[in-house]
C-alpha cells in the first residue's frame, strides 16, 4: 500500500523504466535475503521490502500498456501481458514448489532470485534505455501523399509509435 500511494509523485519524477526496474532489484535483493533472515520480524520486514519492489515493477505496467496501443487494441494488449505474466508463474511456482521441497530454504530462495535476476538482465537488454515517447522515424514503404505522413507534413514525421498496420515492427529512429 505504501508504494501505491508514493508511486504517483514517485512517477512525476523518474520514467517508468528506471523505478521499474529498480523495484525488481529491490524484490530480487528481498528474495535473495531470505535465507538470513533470522526469525519472523525479519522475515515480516523481507516481505514488506519484497511487495514494495513487486508494486514498484507491476502498477506501472498499465501506464505502458496504454502507451504501446490504440484504444481499441488496449484490450487484446492487456490480455496478452495478463497471459504472457501468467505463463511465467505457470513456471516459477512449480519451480519454487520442487527447491522448496528438494533444497533448504535458503538455497531455493537463491535459486529464486537467481532466475529472477536473469530476467531482469533480459529487460534491461530488451527494454531500450532511450525510450522516448514520441519517435522521429520514417516510411519508405509509403508514397510521400499518405495520409499517415500528411499528418506530419511540415515536420519530421514523429509521433507515439504503437504497433499498427503502419508500423508492423518498432520503428528505427532517424536523425
Amino acid at each position: 500500500m505504501l508504494a501505491a500511494f508514493l508511486l504517483p509523485r514517485i512517477l512525476e519524477r523518474f520514467a517508468d523504466r528506471p523505478v521499474m526496474l529498480a523495484g525488481a532489484g529491490l524484490m530480487l535483493a528481498g528474495v535473495a535475503a531470505t535465507g538470513l533472515a533470522g526469525g519472523l520480524p525479519a522475515l515480516m520486514a523481507l516481505w514488506a521490502i519484497i511487495g514494495f519492489g513487486f508494486a514498484l515493477t507491476q502498477t506501472p505496467i498499465g501506464r505502458i500498456l496504454n502507451r504501446s496501443a490504440r484504444p481499441e487494441d488496449r484490450p487484446a494488449v492487456f490480455a496478452a501481458q495478463f497471459a504472457l505474466s501468467h505463463a511465467a508463474w505457470l513456471v516459477t511456482y512449480p519451480l519454487a514448489g520442487w527447491a522448496g521441497a528438494s533444497m533448504d530454504l535458503p538455497a531455493a530462495a537463491l535459486l529464486l532470485a537467481a532466475v529472477g535476476a536473469l530476467a531482469l538482465v533480459a529487460v534491461m537488454r530488451l527494454w531500450p534505455a532511450f525510450d522516448p515517447e514520441k519517435v522521429a522515424h520514417d516510411h519508405l514503404d509509403l508514397p510521400a501523399d499518405h495520409p499517415v505522413l500528411a499528418e506530419h507534413a511540415d515536420e519530421a514525421h514523429q509521433h507515439a509509435v504503437v504497433i499498427d498496420a503502419f508500423h508492423r515492427q518498432w520503428p528505427r529512429r532517424v536523425a
